[in-house]
């Protein structure tokens, strides 16, 4: 009895050190990446080429996702509210669900999906095949050269990109709410309802939403393509694990950014 539980103490212990070693390998990539912030002006070309692939190649998806997202928020809330004579409301509650809620997690969980399980495998590839050692070998620091433009990219293209599926959605929202039947309202009683709950407060929360979860994306990517081992199987166990780390990550602070800014 004794024993078993020594060994649950023991491996609690191992977990827990594990887990505090890793946060503080964030940090400390995180620290890193926030440095060389200042070389953003020389790596500029890698930037552009970056805030391609997190905003103009996302932008036909993040079009569908929100669209269909605004329409059926508007279809199950509209179709409640209409039972009640309440759907002249229908747009305050699709704008602020799109603003502070369904636009920024459902925006950054396609970019996570897409654009960083891409970036981990990329990743995890020049770290298999020790590119990464051949960047240190020529004396160009990996968190520069690789890290640094990536982050800087998704910090800039993601807000932008939540702001955008935000104004699909409502559009979406806008849409069904004119044209079914058992819904029925006017575009300009939508777009007042719209304009009048919207304050700065609202959409303020959304992008503050947005930079964080866009920052996080880039930091799990590139701290779990930097570790990446064990050849081909190794890179899709990475490609994984950024998925689902990132998507944890995004919930778990979307819940601390809501509560902090109730």
């Amino acid at each position: 009895m004794g024993g078993a539980v020594v060994g649950f103490i023991e491996k609690t212990g191992k977990k827990i050190i594990n887990f505090t070693q890793i946060v503080g390998e964030f940090m400390t990539l995180l620290g890193q990446i926030i440095y060389f912030f200042r070389e953003a002006p020389r790596n500029l070309p890698a930037i552009l080429q970056q805030m391609v692939i997190f905003g103009y190649e996302t932008v036909p998806i993040a079009t569908v996702m929100a669209f269909f997202v605004g329409m059926v928020l508007a279809l199950q809330t509209g179709a409640e509210l209409y039972k009640y004579g309440g759907q002249n409301i229908i747009g305050a509650i699709v704008g602020y669900s799109m603003v502070r809620e369904m636009g920024p997690v459902m925006t950054c969980f396609l970019v996570a999906g897409r654009v960083g399980s891409s970036m981990a495998a990329e990743l995890g590839v020049m770290k298999v095949y020790e590119e990464i050692d051949a960047l240190k070998t020529l004396d160009i620091n990996p968190v520069r050269y690789l890290a640094m433009p990536r982050f800087v990219a998704s910090i800039i293209c993601v807000p932008i990109l939540v702001v955008y599926a935000d104004v699909v959605g409502m559009i979406g929202g806008g849409m069904i709410s004119h044209l079914h039947p058992k819904i029925f309202i006017s575009y300009s009683a939508y777009f007042d309802s719209l304009r009048t709950s919207l304050t700065l407060h609202e959409v303020g929360a959304g992008m503050v939403k947005a930079f964080v979860f866009g920052g996080t994306i880039a930091l799990v990517s590139c701290y779990i393509g930097f570790r990446t081992t064990g050849g081909p199987r190794g890179i899709g166990e990475s490609t994984t694990r950024s998925v689902v780390l990132s998507f944890m990550s995004i919930l778990a602070l979307d819940y601390f950014l809501t509560r902090l800014m109730m």
